[in-house]
């Protein structure tokens, strides 16, 4: 292959968005071998499929090439072009997979990107739209990637028996959900090109002011008064004054699978954002489980977060966790 010797060369699957990314920012090319060789179903999944598919839209003049069993991937990396464009994620991940990336290579398109990414909103693997949009945007907003044109949203359909909860939640930029396995979510990420960062320095975490956000799709409206009596049990005996808000979903805008969730986010008094989140088990898999249970568990992840973070003082100029802006805990 044409500039194959001065390639990148890795094996196996693991960081293969990390590297992707990297290879597109650096205008680098590069090959992966061995992918899953000796597993019995070897290559490529098509969640990584569908992720190397979304590369190839936002760049223009990629050279992707893939040997029939999937185990080795050359890719020559195009220019990154941006522009108007729709994804339909593989439901295997969430779409905070595929947006996680796109963060990190939207501010330096040529065009300004604005993308209609289809999939599962909200699941037990990925960070969910909640937490990109909490976490995420700030974080940007510090590098001086800003403006109206920078935004993640949920695309909202009308519906004849919406009521007024989903009219308040149109307000918020949650309106359509997916949950797993069946997904039928649907977002808007549009960011602003910026070829220059604007260096940080943020040591001093600050004190925390907690907020948060509940989720339900397809499942009854009190799933989510639950999971607030709950959590708030824990989260009062350290703050009283904590700003909440519920997100119940609907016919058309509540995807095709039914379930329930919770992302926490606290913010400082400096602009820190630690955040942690949970989702109910999909339809068909596992023990069901009990809003209460899930509330509870789910304030305490956060506590945990802001505990290290405090007492450790670690700093948070930066993609401190691996493809997670700021700081997040993901509940297993």
């Amino acid at each position: 292959m044409a500039g194959e010797a001065h390639c990148l060369s890795y094996a196996g699957c693991n960081f293969l968005r990390q590297r992707l990314v990297r290879a597109t920012l650096s205008g680098r090319p590069l090959k992966i071998r061995k992918i899953r060789a000796k597993e019995e179903d070897p290559g490529l999944r098509d969640f990584e499929a569908s992720f190397i598919r979304l590369i190839d839209k936002v760049t223009n003049g990629s050279r992707i090439e893939i040997n029939q069993t999937g185990t080795t991937l050359y890719y020559q990396p195009g220019l990154l072009y941006g522009g108007s464009l729709e994804h339909d994620c593989s439901p295997s991940r969430g779409i905070g997979y595929y947006l996680e990336s796109l963060l990190c290579l939207a501010p330096f398109m040529k065009h300004p990107l604005k993308i209609v990414l289809r999939g599962v909103t909200n699941d037990q693997v990925d960070p969910s739209v909640d937490v990109l949009k909490a976490t995420a945007l700030p974080l940007l907003k510090k590098f001086g990637i800003d403006g109206e044109n920078l935004e993640i949203k949920v695309a909202y359909q009308p519906h004849s028996n919406c009521g007024r909860r989903d009219a308040k939640a149109v307000d918020m930029g949650i309106s359509r959900r997916g949950m797993p396995p069946k997904g039928g979510g649907e977002i808007l990420f549009a960011c602003p090109v910026r070829k220059v960062l604007q260096p940080i320095q943020f040591t001093d975490p600050g004190k925390i002011k907690p907020q948060k956000c509940r989720y339900s799709v397809r499942v009854s409206p009190q799933m989510a008064n639950r999971m607030v009596e709950s959590a708030r049990g824990i989260l009062n005996k350290f703050l009283p004054d904590i700003y909440i808000y519920t997100d119940h979903m609907k016919g058309v805008n509540s995807g095709k699978s039914p379930g329930f969730g919770m992302c926490l986010t606290a913010e400082t008094i400096n602009g820190t954002i630690l955040s942690a989140e949970l989702a109910s088990n999909p339809q068909g898999q596992g023990a069901a489980v009990l809003p209460e249970e899930l509330g509870q568990n789910c304030a305490k992840l956060l506590l945990e977060e802001i505990y290290r973070v405090l007492c450790s003082c670690r700093i948070q100029g930066g993609l401190t966790r691996e493809g997670h802006p700021e700081s997040t805990v993901k509940g297993l």
